[in-house]
């Protein structure tokens, strides 16, 4: 294997060209990966509801659990991405490779575990959750499958992690564009039995998602270790202390930041259960279309971070100050033009989602209310981001626990009381609406703290 150094080819244009056509360059690629990745979770969505209300409010309950597990990983990425660009930057790739290793073995251990608990607590949580008796065997049939393929997941989205650190974002978004499409192919077959294939109906589509992340898997793997980015074993028991420390050390503060909202997703999912399964049918359909509708954010939220840290270690706060206003100014105008869109096109996109009356006019008055608030919400997850990469995670996970436990769910709950389901969105976005301005000041007193500290040791 080759032990030549690994540049990021991104470094001088991070610290010296202009910011604006920097995180063009980042964040497009991440862009096109992302919007096919979510575009064939939507056909996914789309073919379980052709199943029945039942089915889609079955998957809709899925959405904040299996939400749980991805979060562990992103922020496991997080912490990954961070230790493994740092330590590509500063010449030191042998400690590069085995953290890369170490991050993998970590994410499978962790992974693995959760899902593991999460399989024998089925009933128990989704219960809980406010699942119907006539929904769970539905959930079984899905949340089994997705459970004991949850490990194929994790690998992937840390690999992923490690191109990034190395400046390579069209990669990951080729990977994840290709499982999207091979889960949308799979689809169709797998649940409704075409051609040899028998009709497994909701587990179709679970067994197609895993098939999917197990073709990720190969590819991630085989890449890393032919670009030198990881060691080719597995790491002894001393080695894996010393190297996955690091990358834990960033990654739990930002996975418990990102697991926080699966858990506040789930309660007001459960609140609103109590409007009945077409109530929930509806929420899980603007879900999935809230995640299309904020693809470019969550884009910018993954290539902004290497920009700021690498001028953090640079010293130049100008142009952390600067990308992060611009980022801010972006998503707020471009959000708002995406609420436009689908405030005029709402009733269209129900009718594609939905079959009964009262689901699409669930849908209609969702996408009509929330995405109000996603450039809000926009403001709110780049500045998580941006204090990840300024080493402030703690402070990230407080903020994140500050939005969901005193804005978010309290505030969907008194809605809910006063004007029903109406209450519940509009109280999503007069929460989004108040940490919007929080966390911009939250960030704005980190970085004076940073600037003081620095002026104070020169």
């Amino acid at each position: 294997m080759s032990q030549d150094k690994v540049t990021p080819p991104t470094q001088n244009s991070m610290l010296e060209g202009s910011i604006a056509q920097t995180l063009k360059e980042l964040t497009l690629p991440m862009i096109y990966g992302m919007i096919l990745l979510m575009s064939f979770g939507l056909v996914d969505t789309f073919f379980v509801s052709l199943l029945g209300t039942n089915e889609l409010a079955a998957i809709s309950f899925t959405f904040p659990v299996t939400f749980t597990v991805i979060s562990l990983n992103i922020g496991l990425g997080i912490g990954t991405s961070a230790v493994i660009g740092r330590l590509l930057g500063a010449g030191r790739d042998a400690e590069a490779r085995l953290s890369a290793m170490a991050a993998l073995m970590s994410v499978c251990l962790l992974v693995g575990i959760l899902c593991a608990i999460g399989l024998l607590s089925i009933d128990l949580v989704f219960t809980l959750l406010g699942a119907e008796i006539a929904q769970l065997p539905l959930i079984n049939d899905y949340m089994s499958v997705w459970y004991l393929a949850g490990v194929f997941l994790a690998i992937p989205m840390v690999g992923n992690s490690v191109l990034r650190a190395s400046g390579d974002t069209k990669t990951p978004s080729m990977i994840m564009a290709s499982g999207g499409a091979i889960n949308a192919v799979l689809d169709p077959f797998l649940i409704f039995g075409l051609g040899p294939f028998p009709a497994l109906g909701i587990q179709g589509a679970a067994i197609a998602t895993a098939m999917a992340w197990a073709t990720g898997v190969i590819w991630i793997i085989v890449l890393l270790i032919r670009r030198g980015l990881m060691v080719p074993r597995l790491l002894n028991f001393s080695e894996f202390c010393i190297h996955s420390k690091e990358v834990l050390k960033i990654g739990f503060p930002a996975a418990g930041a990102n697991m926080l909202t699966p858990i506040a997703t789930g309660i007001v999912t459960a609140i609103v259960a109590g409007f009945g399964a077409t109530a929930v049918a509806a929420w899980g359909v603007g879900g999935r279309l809230e995640t299309i509708a904020s693809i470019v954010m969550l884009a910018l939220s993954m290539s902004l971070p290497p920009l700021l840290s690498q001028n953090m270690g640079a010293n130049r706060i100008d142009r952390v100050t600067e990308a992060y206003q611009l980022s801010l100014k972006f998503v707020l105008g471009f959000q708002l033009f995406v609420f436009v869109c689908l405030l005029i096109t709402a009733p269209w996109i129900a009718l594609v989602f939905a079959r009964e009356p009262e689901v699409t006019e669930w849908i209609t008055l969702f996408l009509m209310i929330v995405p109000l608030g996603y450039g809000l919400q926009g403001v709110v997850v780049l500045t998580n981001s941006a204090l990840n990469a300024i080493h402030e995670p703690m402070q990230a996970l407080a903020l994140n626990a500050l939005r969901l436990f005193v804005f978010f769910v309290p505030f969907a709950f008194i809605g809910s009381i006063y004007y029903e389901l109406h209450g519940v969105f509009w109280g999503i976005v007069v929460a989004n609406a108040l940490m919007a301005f929080i966390s911009y000041w939250a960030f704005k007193r980190s970085l004076n703290k940073f600037s003081i500290g620095k002026q104070i040791s020169g």
